[in-house]
C-alpha cells in the first residue's frame, strides 16, 4: 500500500513584481525553488473554456472547448482553425466537450478521440467518439463507449492513450457517490479501453474498468522511466489526491479519501487541504528544461497555479518535493501538456463559470527558459 507522505510545498517566485490575478504577466521573469529561469508566452487568447490539448506529431495543436468545438492550432503564428462542431453537447455546469487524444499512430491514421456530454432526451450521457482528420476536419464519426452516467458536476472526462496502445478515461461519480464502489457502472471509476472500443483481456473486471473507488478524477499520465500511471482527483470539500493507478485497485470514495485508511482500499500519495482543484497532469518529456525532466505538471483550478510535482523514478513511486508555479498570475489552469519543442503549455479556464476572466481570456500559455 502506497504511504500518504507530507513533503515540502513551495511557491515559485517571480524575478520582478507579480501581476494582479487574470492580467497578462507580460516580461516578467520566474525563477523556481532549484533556479530554473522562465518567461511565460501567449499563444493564443479569446478562447472559450479550452478544456484539452493534445499535440499532433506534425507539431499542430489539438484544443476542446466545452461548448463543444475543437480547434486546431498552429503555435508558431497563433493560427487557429475549426475542426469540429458538436451540435448535440450537454454544457450545463461541469459537462460539454472535455477530453481529447490522438492516435498513437496519428501520422497514419489521423485518428482523434473525444470524450464529451451528450444531450439523451430530458438528461445526458457520457460518451466517447472516434473521429477521422482530413484537410483540418474532423469527421466520420464512430462512438465507441456510450451511456457513461453524467451530470452538471463530476463528468471527470480526460482521455489519453497509454504505453500500452489502449485509451484510458476518467469518469466521475456523477454527483452520485455510491457508483463509484459500484462495478456495475463506469461512473467513478478509470476506464481502459481499445482503439476500436472493445474491453482488453486483461482488464481486470471483465469490462472497461480499470480501477474504482474514483470521486472525480481529472488528470492522467505515465512516469516516463517507471511507467506507472499517476492521476489528479478532485476531493470533496479539500481532500483532492494525487494516486499512483494499477488495475483493480479501489481507491476508495466514498468511503475513504485523503488520509483515511481501510483494509482493501488505496490511499493517495499525497492529498492538499483546501482544495486546490486539480485538473489535466503531465510528465515533462522534453529537453529545454532539464530540471524538469520526469516532474509531473498538474493544472489547478481553484489552486490558481501550475503544480510541479518531483517524484522519485524508482518502484518506490515517493513524491520528493512539490512547488506552487505562477500562482494567482493566470487563474484558473485546467490542462498542461509537454511540447514537442520542448516547451510546456497550459490553458487557462477563467470563462467557465467560476473564474474572473481578464479581457483576452481563456488562453493558451507557454513556459520558455531563460538564460
Amino acid at each position: 500500500m502506497l504511504a500518504v507522505q507530507t513533503v515540502e510545498t513551495r511557491a515559485c517566485q517571480p524575478e520582478t513584481p507579480t501581476p494582479p490575478a487574470q492580467t497578462s504577466p507580460g516580461a516578467t521573469r520566474f525563477t523556481t525553488a532549484d533556479g530554473v529561469r522562465f518567461t511565460t508566452q501567449t499563444v493564443v487568447a479569446n478562447l472559450d473554456i479550452p478544456w484539452s490539448m493534445a499535440f499532433a506529431p506534425d507539431g499542430r495543436l489539438f484544443v476542446t472547448e466545452r461548448p463543444g468545438r475543437v480547434r486546431i492550432i498552429d503555435v508558431a503564428t497563433g493560427r487557429t482553425e475549426l475542426a469540429l462542431t458538436l451540435d448535440d453537447v450537454f454544457t450545463q455546469g461541469e459537462a460539454g466537450l472535455l477530453g481529447l487524444a490522438l492516435d498513437p499512430q496519428f501520422a497514419q491514421t489521423r485518428l482523434a478521440y473525444v470524450y464529451y456530454s451528450a444531450r439523451v432526451g430530458n438528461g445526458a450521457v457520457n460518451r466517447v467518439v472516434r473521429f477521422r482528420e482530413v484537410d483540418s476536419r474532423l469527421a466520420e464519426a464512430a462512438v465507441l463507449l456510450d451511456n457513461i452516467p453524467a451530470a452538471s458536476i463530476h463528468d471527470g472526462g480526460r482521455i489519453r492513450f497509454g504505453p500500452d496502445g489502449f485509451l484510458y478515461i476518467t469518469a466521475g461519480d456523477a454527483a452520485v457517490a455510491s457508483r463509484a464502489q459500484d462495478l456495475g457502472t463506469t461512473a467513478g471509476k478509470i476506464l481502459r479501453i481499445a482503439r476500436d472500443g472493445s474491453s482488453p483481456r486483461d482488464n481486470p473486471f471483465g469490462s472497461p474498468l480499470y480501477s474504482y473507488g474514483h470521486r472525480n478524477p481529472q488528470g492522467l499520465d505515465w512516469h516516463p522511466t517507471t511507467g506507472d500511471l499517476w492521476a489528479s482527483e478532485h476531493g470533496n470539500t479539500g481532500n483532492d489526491e494525487i494516486n499512483v493507478i494499477d488495475a483493480g485497485v479501489n481507491y476508495g470514495w466514498p468511503q475513504i479519501e485523503a488520509g483515511a485508511s481501510m483494509p482493501g482500499m488505496r490511499m493517495p500519495v499525497t492529498f492538499y487541504n483546501p482544495a486546490i482543484a486539480p485538473s489535466g497532469a503531465s510528465f515533462y518529456r522534453g529537453d529545454r528544461f532539464p530540471r524538469f525532466s520526469g516532474n509531473l505538471f498538474v493544472g489547478t483550478l481553484r489552486g490558481t497555479h501550475l503544480l510541479r510535482l518531483v517524484v522519485d523514478s524508482t518502484p518506490q513511486r515517493r513524491l520528493l518535493t512539490q512547488e506552487r508555479l505562477l500562482e494567482g498570475v493566470f487563474g484558473r489552469i485546467r490542462d498542461v501538456v509537454s511540447g514537442p519543442d520542448g516547451l510546456l503549455y497550459f490553458c487557462t479556464n477563467n470563462r467557465d463559470g467560476r473564474g474572473t476572466p481578464a479581457a483576452t481570456d481563456d488562453r493558451i500559455v507557454r513556459l520558455v527558459p531563460e538564460p
